[in-house]
């Protein structure tokens, strides 16, 4: 049974940084797409960023240059480094990770079948 427990939300000022981690159990995904969304209640799930087996990113317009994915396969983690964090990242952010060969975009959160339970960021100006 794959599980995904995210963890590193928490409460900061804007301008400051959090580093969000997702340890996948029971996964065997290291050649699949994992990535990171998030969701404010009442609004759409958003895609802020993805990784591939082979390194490839994919990040949201409004992250591109502030935030960070990688992964340790070795460790089955994924990681989100936030920088310069604002009020509008305020949300609960999830890690999702693929059972399979999928696409792997930010767009693409319909291909990602295993997701973890989230883990809140709030932002203060």
């Amino acid at each position: 049974q794959v599980q995904l427990v995210e963890s590193g939300g928490d409460s900061v000022q804007s301008g400051g940084s959090l580093r969000l981690s997702c340890v996948a159990s029971g996964y065997n995904g290291r050649r699949y797409c994992m990535g990171w969304f998030r969701q404010v209640p009442g609004k759409e799930r958003e895609g802020v960023a993805t990784i591939d087996s082979d390194g490839t990113t994919t990040y949201g317009i409004s992250v591109k240059g502030r935030f960070t994915i990688s992964r340790d396969n070795a460790k089955n983690t994924l990681y989100l480094q936030m920088n310069n964090l604002k009020p509008e990242d305020t949300a609960m952010y999830y890690c999702a990770a693929a059972g399979g060969p999928s696409r792997c975009d930010v767009y693409g959160y319909h291909a990602l079948s295993y997701w973890g339970q989230g883990t809140q960021v709030t932002v203060s100006s």
